[in-house]
C-alpha cells in the first residue's frame, strides 16, 4: 500500500482541497442565505425590474422615478399572481389531502375484490392462499406508501403556501432593497471596478462568461418547458373535468423540474390506481396526456434548452440530493451554479493545472483540456476591458 500512497498522495490532496473549497462555498452560502434572505431576494427582484427601469431612464425619466414605476408594476403583478395561486393551492390542496384516506379505502376494497376473484378462479390450496395473501399485502403496502408520499408532498406544498408571513416579510424587504439597488447600481459598479483586486476581477469575468450566462440560459429554458407542461396538463385536466386540476398541474410542474423524475412521478401511480379501481376510461385519457407531455418535452427540449447546462441529469440530481441533505434549500439553489462552474473549469483545462495526476497512470494528459490554452489572469482582465 505504501507505493500506492506515494504515487497518489499529491492527487488525493489536490482533489481534497477542491472538495473542501466547494464545501466551504456551499456552507458560506447556506449561512448567508439564512441570515440575509431578503438580500438574495433583492438581487432576483432587481434582475426583474431593472430592464424596464433602464428603458424608462433612457427615455428621459429620472432613475428614481423609473425604478419606482418598475417596482410598482412588478409588485402588483406578483401580488395578483401569488394571491390567486395561493388561494387555489390552499383550497384544492387541502381538499385533495383530505380525500386521500377515501381513495386508499376504495383501493383496498378493490384489491380485496380482485383477490377474492383470483381465489375463486385458481383454487384455494394452502400454497395458493399464501401466495394470494402475500400479493395482497404487497399491493396494499405499496399503495399505502404511495398515499403517504402523496399526502406528504401536498402537505408540504399547502403548508409552504399557507405560512406566508416569513416569505412576505423577506419579499417586501427584498423589494425595498431592489429599489435602492436600482437607483445606486451605477455607483456600485464604479466602486467594484475601482476597488476590486485583479484576481477577483478575473474570477468574476470567468464566472460571468462561463457560468452566469449558462445559468441564465438554463433558467429561461426550464421556465419555458415547465410553463408548457403546466398549461398543457391544466387545460387537459379541466377538459376531462378532473377535480383539483390546478394543484395537480402545479405538482406535476414541480416534479417536471427535477431531473430523472418528471411528470411520470404523478401520472404513472395515478393511472395504475384508476385501472385498479375500474376507471379505465379516465386512465386511458391520462395515459394519452402523459404521452403527449413526454413527447412534447422530448421534441421541444433540444430546441429550447440546447446545451445550456451541459451536465448529466444523474449528476445534477445526485448533487442536488446531497446539497439538500447538507445545506437545505440554499444547497439546492446553489448546486446548479456549482455544477456549471465545475463543468466550465473542467472543459477549459483548469483541473489539469490544479490536479497533479500520478506519473505513468495515463497515456495522454487528462483534465479536459490543455493548461497551455488557459490565459493568465491579467490577460483575461485586459481582454474583457477591450470588449
Amino acid at each position: 500500500m505504501l507505493p500506492f500512497y506515494k504515487k497518489y498522495w499529491r492527487t488525493a490532496f489536490d482533489i481534497a482541497l477542491i472538495a473542501l473549497t466547494v464545501y466551504l462555498i456551499m456552507f458560506s452560502f447556506s449561512y448567508l442565505y439564512r441570515i440575509a434572505t431578503p438580500i438574495f431576494f433583492s438581487f432576483l427582484i432587481f434582475l426583474c425590474i431593472e430592464p424596464l427601469a433602464k428603458r424608462l431612464n433612457k427615455l428621459g425619466m429620472k432613475k428614481s422615478i423609473a425604478s419606482g414605476i418598475s417596482v410598482l408594476l412588478f409588485t402588483l403583478l406578483i401580488l395578483a399572481a401569488f394571491s390567486g395561486a395561493a388561494y387555489l393551492l390552499t383550497k384544492q390542496g387541502t381538499e385533495l389531502y383530505n380525500n386521500f384516506p377515501k381513495y386508499q379505502k376504495l383501493l383496498a376494497l378493490q384489491i380485496a375484490n380482485i383477490t377474492e376473484e383470483v381465489q375463486q378462479r385458481f383454487g384455494t390450496t394452502p400454497a395458493d392462499l399464501d401466495l394470494v395473501q402475500r400479493s395482497k399485502d404487497l399491493i396494499e403496502g405499496a399503495s399505502s406508501t404511495l398515499v403517504k408520499f402523496g399526502q406528504t408532498v401536498l402537505h408540504n406544498i399547502v403548508g409552504y403556501v399557507s405560512s406566508f408571513s416569513t416569505f412576505i416579510f423577506n419579499f417586501v424587504v427584498g423589494i425595498i432593497l431592489a429599489y435602492f439597488l436600482s437607483i445606486e447600481i451605477t455607483t456600485w459598479k464604479k466602486t467594484a471596478e475601482d476597488k476590486t483586486p485583479n484576481t477577483f476581477k478575473a474570477a468574476f469575468f470567468f464566472l460571468r462568461n462561463n457560468v452566469f450566462k449558462g445559468i441564465a440560459l438554463y433558467i429561461k429554458a426550464q421556465a419555458k418547458m415547465i410553463s408548457i407542461t403546466f398549461v398543457v396538463i391544466l387545460i387537459s385536466l379541466l377538459l376531462l373535468q378532473v377535480e383539483n386540476a390546478f394543484v395537480i398541474a402545479v405538482a406535476s410542474a414541480i416534479f417536471d423540474i427535477l431531473p430523472l423524475l418528471g411528470v411520470g412521478t404523478i401520472f404513472i401511480p395515478w393511472i395504475i390506481y384508476l385501472i385498479i379501481v375500474g376507471k379505465v376510461s379516465l386512465a386511458i385519457w391520462l395515459s394519452v396526456l402523459f404521452l403527449v407531455v413526454v413527447l412534447t418535452r422530448q421534441i421541444l427540449e433540444p430546441k429550447i434548452t440546447g446545451d445550456s447546462l451541459g451536465v448529466s441529469a444523474f449528476t445534477m440530481l445526485a448533487f442536488m440530493i446531497v446539497s439538500l441533505s447538507l445545506f437545505g434549500v440554499a444547497g439546492v439553489i446553489l448546486s446548479p451554479i456549482l455544477m456549471i462552474l465545475i463543468k466550465a473549469l473542467y472543459d477549459q483545462g483548469y483541473f489539469h493545472r490544479w490536479i497533479h495526476a500520478p506519473l505513468g497512470e495515463f497515456d495522454t494528459p487528462s483534465g479536459g483540456g490543455s493548461s497551455a490554452n488557459i490565459p493568465p489572469l491579467d490577460e483575461e482582465i485586459r481582454e474583457d476591458k477591450k470588449v
